[in-house]
């Protein structure tokens, strides 16, 4: 499989945090939010993290969910 390049935006005030990765490497995205909710140097704190990483777990659902259905005629149909 591809892996494509993706990124999640932050807006916070006058301020954008841009983190981009490459599809399957969600884990090390998950450790930059770390690294960036501990650097006392910037304003992006732990709740910020926490917006981004259900960010991230949203578009991970959203793709789980085509891989599920993709096959299907009509996901919503229930069969007799």
């Amino acid at each position: 499989m591809e892996s494509s390049q993706k990124q999640l935006v932050l807006n916070k005030g006058n301020q954008q945090y841009i983190f981009r990765y490459a599809g399957g490497n969600e884990a090390y995205l998950l450790d930059a939010l770390v690294a960036a909710a501990t650097d006392e140097k910037t304003d992006f704190d732990w709740f910020d993290a926490a917006v981004l990483s259900f960010k991230l777990t949203r578009s991970l659902m959203g793709q789980a969910d085509e891989l599920l259905y993709r096959d299907l005629p009509d996901p919503l149909q229930t069969l007799p």
